[in-house]
């Protein structure tokens, strides 16, 4: 997505980040906090009269993960994109690139968590052969490898698909030179505690 004033409000015009994080590590650090916050009983969440992220979030559509509750942010603190297993199509590679250029994001977290439906889905697809209905296909042809990179390692096999889907997204993103100017992580939610933790 090519920086176009015509086409989109430009940093300056949504408001700079007066209150955000200043360095990539700050910003990190921010989420990390929230969620200490949000895991143990005591978030603290309010309006904003601008959008000001400092951090984009690719995250699962599923309903319990919601990232400005499980970082414990403001509303228009995080520029949040979510498919369902993080899956990464041309609108999604676009949104996160508006939000690295246009708005100047410097973090972007890729966020997986267990539990994961399309994960499942993936999993049920490798193990049977069954047919996935109509669109849900797209999403086990994104998922299906780091199934099967992990299909032979002990122990649970969903959460280390989780695990490993997130970190080949985060690597997808790390390596295309549109985000050069960001920090990308990858992370993984555990809805029953509520902790995220950082991948490798």
């Amino acid at each position: 997505m090519a920086s176009n004033p015509r086409a989109f409000p430009t940093a300056t015009a949504v408001g700079a980040p007066a209150a955000a994080p200043a360095s990539t590590s700050a910003a990190l650090d921010e989420l990390l906090a929230g969620n200490r916050r949000y895991a143990t009983g005591r978030a603290r969440r309010g309006r904003v009269p601008a959008q000001r992220p400092f951090a984009v979030v690719l995250d699962c559509v599923d309903s319990r993960v919601l990232p400005e509750l499980v970082f414990d942010q403001d509303l228009g603190a995080l520029l949040c994109i979510r498919t369902a297993g993080q899956v990464l199509d041309e609108a999604v590679l676009a949104s996160i690139q508006y939000g690295v250029t246009e708005l100047r994001v410097p973090l972007v977290v890729v966020l997986g968590h267990e539990g994961c439906g399309a994960v499942a889905a993936t999993l049920g697809r490798l193990r049977t052969g069954a047919p996935v209905p109509g669109h849900l296909e797209l999403l086990v042809e994104e998922i299906a490898p780091a199934a099967r990179r992990t299909g032979a390692l002990p122990g649970d096999w969903a959460a280390h698909t989780v695990r490993a889907h997130a970190v080949w997204v985060r690597d997808a993103i790390r390596a295309d030179s549109a985000f050069a100017g960001a920090a990308v992580v990858a992370a993984r939610l555990d809805p029953d505690s509520g902790l995220v933790t950082l991948l490798p």
